[in-house]
């Protein structure tokens, strides 16, 4: 192993524990505030009836859902 891939695997690593660290000190709220690349992203609000829309969707699957599992 060449000493630069030596080295970029020491960065990583040490990014990776910097990440743990930011999260045990947080409480564990960066989990979810955090994209991928560990940086954080904006948080998305939806508007009520975004809400309603979704929940109504989901409810209308497992309505679904349930009258195919009945038929069979």
């Amino acid at each position: 192993m060449s000493r630069e891939k030596i080295l970029a695997a020491i960065d990583e690593e040490i990014s990776k524990l910097q990440q743990v660290r930011k999260l045990l000190r947080s409480g564990g709220k960066l989990v979810s505030g955090l994209s991928a690349s560990g940086k954080p992203r904006a948080s998305r609000v939806l508007s009520p009836e975004a809400r309603q829309r979704i929940a109504a969707a989901q409810k209308r699957r497992w309505a679904k859902q349930k009258k195919e599992a009945a038929a069979k």
